[in-house]
């Protein structure tokens, strides 16, 4: 019975180090599995400092992009995803770095883009957690 509950409690170990360890979030569209990567705010700064043509991509509401926001990131609020995604951001491939207030609506806008086929999708979560600059209208 020892024998049996500790080979128990090591598997149950060795499968919650696993879960803890992936950065991507699994998102299900019609049975298929599509992913995004959820990473840090110091992660995304560097990929903004080295990347020229990426997407920054604010999907708070009109008057907190106005409060401020980062540096020319592009606002489409995670309501309207759906309707105005592919028209605004026609290359499906391009890396899109996503962020809102706290990082809730950045997780759901994240799910939203990979499910419309968006391949490219990084979530940073909140602007309250940025240390960074950022630009006031």
């Amino acid at each position: 019975m020892k024998k049996l509950l500790f080979i128990t409690s090591i598997l149950l170990c060795l499968f919650l180090i696993s879960c803890a360890n992936e950065s991507g979030k699994t998102v299900y569209d019609k049975g298929e599995k599509v992913m995004y990567e959820q990473i840090s705010a110091e992660d995304a700064k560097k990929i903004m400092d080295s990347c020229e043509d990426c997407i920054i991509l604010d999907v708070r509401e009109q008057d907190e992009y106005n409060e401020g926001h980062i540096s020319d990131a592009i606002l489409i609020p995670y309501t309207e995803i759906d309707d105005k995604a592919e028209k605004m951001l026609p290359d499906k491939d391009k890396l899109i770095l996503v962020y809102c207030r706290s990082g809730r609506r950045s997780k759901i806008a994240a799910e939203s883009l990979v499910k419309i086929g968006f391949t490219n999708v990084k979530e940073f979560g909140g602007i309250i957690d940025w240390p960074y600059e950022i630009e006031k209208e």
